[in-house]
Parts: structure tokens; C-alpha cells; sequence
């Protein structure tokens, strides 16, 4: 007679090949570079619009040596507007580390995955268990609501001792090897299609008989959410520098900080400090343009971008340069850097 774990296990692989999700691009192999690239991506990020940023990468980067060879200029350039910047420096240091260290050949277990910058326990599990098999668990967003729901868990999923409660049950849960990538894919895609933050799908969920919350007319309950840190915010003002010819002065932003290692206008903590960053004899030409919103994790972002034209041979203050104007759209830029210049 089966277990109740060996129910829930079954049941997921069950669904995932008659219903589940099929037809993402990073789907339907076992190749783990593009399975790693694809988790690195939807780190924090909706599947729609990872898409097309997935297509873009493997056609650029269709395999990890391709990626170790390219400059972090040219990664950037190609993430810009992905947003979580960090995840695309790690994803290139990653790709160095796996042509060097392992021949271009990704390890198979997740304990050696973990060993590799960017990839943290659940991204080392889910590369181990889609590709090779192995019976490690997945926690990421999706899988914790799932889980969560199923246990009726009562732990703060925030810290510590929750965490490892979880990590334990979702243990308990695993099919044996020959399921294991059924049963991966199959938990990904029931919390990201029916056991979803509202208005989850229970009438149609494989593993609606087996979940507590559900049973207790309380899945609307779980996870337990602790109360959210209140927002902040900050304005920045940007030097929008334009020489005739259309070059750009742009500068590199300091790692660690906002927009980390990407190009950038100089950014300024107010208007003062902006004009006297300028030559005085231009400083009259500077025109304000329309104060615009960014909105991050957890502040939102003022901006005041200020335009003055200048000329090619004038030199700012701090580390930037002139950058022609057919190269610097193919620079990493800030999401709204970039829609700002090409407003």
C-alpha cells in the first residue's frame, strides 16, 4: 500500500504529463545550461517576460562557453531591463567558473552546483534534479506556497527554523530517481498555475484531497505572512550629458549599490550637487526634463533627469567617458536610463 508521500509524488507526476506546462522554450530538456539559465532568470521574474529574454540569450550564448567568453559588458547589454542586475554578473562569473574549473561541463550533483556563484540550494536542486535525476528538493516561491498549503504550516517561512521545517517535508515528499524530473517540473508549474497566491484553482488541483489548508477551508491562509516592511523611497537626479555627434557621458556605478556595475548617467543626491558638477559657463543651458518614477523591491526611485549638451573634448568630473552614440545601446544600461534616452 502506497504512503501518503508516495500519493503526493505520484499525483504531481501524474498531472504533470497530462496537464502541466509543456511549451516554455527553456522546457523538454535535460541540457542544464539552459536549465540554469532559465532559473537564473525567473529568479523574481514573471514567465512572460522571461521569454523573450531567454530566446535573446541562447541565440547570443547558445552554450555555457559562449557565455564564459563573452566580455560582462556584452551580458549586461543583453540582460538590460531584466532587472536584479547581481543575477546577471553571478551568471557570467558562473559560466568562467565551469569552462574553467570543469571543462565547460556543468556538475551533476547539487552539492557541487552550489559551489558555483549565483546558484543558491533551490537553483542547485532543481539543475540536479530536471537534468541528472537526482532526489534533491526544490523551494522556491511556487513550491513553498504549494507546500505550505499542503502542511498547513504554522512556521514563519522567513527565517530559519521555518525554512528548514519546510526543506524537511519537501524531503519527505520526493519520488524515486526515474520521477524526479516529472516530479520537479510538476511542482514548478502547480504553484505557478493552480495553487497561485489568489484565487488558487483547489477544484482542479491533483493533490487537493491530500493538502490540510484545503481540507480546513484555509488556503487562502498559507503561507502565514508576517507583516510587510513598510516602503521607502529616494531621489536621484541624473546628468543627461549629450555631446552634437551623439555620444553620451556615461559612467560605471559603483559595486556594491543601485544598479550595480551598470552604465549609467552620473547620478546625483540633488540639484545642487548636479550643476556644480558642471562647467559653470553651460550650467544656464541645463534644461530639467519630467521628474519619473522607478519602482524597486522595496523603495521607489524619484528621478530628475537634467539635460545639457556639451562638448566631446569637456571631461566631467569622476570616473566616466564619452561613448559613441552607436555603442551605447549595446552597453548594460538601467531599465529607465535606457527608456529615458530612447524616449
Amino acid at each position: 500500500m502506497p504512503s501518503p508521500a508516495d500519493d503526493f509524488a505520484s499525483r504531481v507526476v501524474r498531472w504533470q504529463r497530462l496537464a502541466g506546462r509543456n511549451d516554455l522554450p527553456w522546457q523538454n530538456t535535460r541540457d542544464p545550461y539552459r536549465v540554469w539559465l532559465s532559473e537564473i532568470m525567473l529568479q523574481q521574474t514573471q514567465v512572460a517576460t522571461v521569454r523573450a529574454y531567454f530566446t535573446r540569450f541562447v541565440a547570443r550564448y547558445p552554450d555555457v562557453q559562449s557565455l564564459a567568453l563573452a566580455t560582462l559588458d556584452d551580458v549586461l547589454g543583453l540582460w538590460s531591463g531584466l532587472g536584479y542586475y547581481s543575477r546577471a554578473r553571478n551568471l557570467h562569473r558562473c559560466a568562467q567558473r565551469v569552462l574553467q574549473e570543469h571543462g565547460g561541463v556543468f556538475p551533476r550533483s547539487a552539492a557541487a552546483l552550489l559551489t558555483l556563484p549565483g546558484i543558491g540550494r533551490s537553483t542547485a536542486a532543481a539543475i540536479a534534479a530536471l537534468c541528472f535525476g537526482e532526489r534533491s528538493a526544490i523551494l522556491d516561491a511556487n513550491v513553498r506556497r504549494v507546500l505550505a498549503r499542503v502542511s498547513a504550516s504554522t512556521h514563519d517561512l522567513t527565517r530559519a527554523p521555518g525554512q528548514r521545517a519546510l526543506w524537511d517535508f519537501a524531503h519527505t515528499l520526493l519520488p524515486g530517481f526515474a520521477d524526479m524530473p516529472a516530479y520537479t517540473q510538476g511542482m514548478m508549474d502547480l504553484g505557478a498555475t493552480l495553487c497561485t497566491p489568489r484565487k488558487p484553482a483547489c477544484h482542479v488541483c491533483p493533490v487537493a484531497a491530500l493538502c490540510v489548508a484545503h481540507a480546513r477551508g484555509e488556503v487562502a491562509r498559507y503561507p502565514l505572512r508576517r507583516p510587510s516592511l513598510k516602503r521607502g523611497s529616494e531621489s536621484i537626479w541624473l546628468l543627461w550629458a549629450h555631446a552634437p555627434d551623439g555620444a553620451l557621458w556615461l559612467a560605471r556605478r559603483p559595486v556594491p549599490g543601485v544598479w550595480a556595475g551598470l552604465h549609467c548617467l552620473p547620478l546625483f543626491a540633488s540639484e545642487a550637487a548636479l550643476h556644480a558638477a558642471l562647467p559653470e559657463a553651460v550650467r544656464p543651458s541645463a534644461q530639467a526634463l519630467a521628474p519619473r518614477k522607478h519602482v524597486l523591491t522595496h523603495k521607489d526611485l524619484f528621478l530628475h533627469p537634467w539635460k545639457v549638451s556639451l562638448q566631446a573634448d569637456t571631461v566631467l568630473a569622476g570616473d566616466g567617458r564619452w561613448v559613441a552614440a552607436q555603442d551605447w545601446p549595446a552597453l548594460g544600461l538601467p531599465a529607465p536610463v535606457r527608456t529615458l534616452l530612447q524616449a
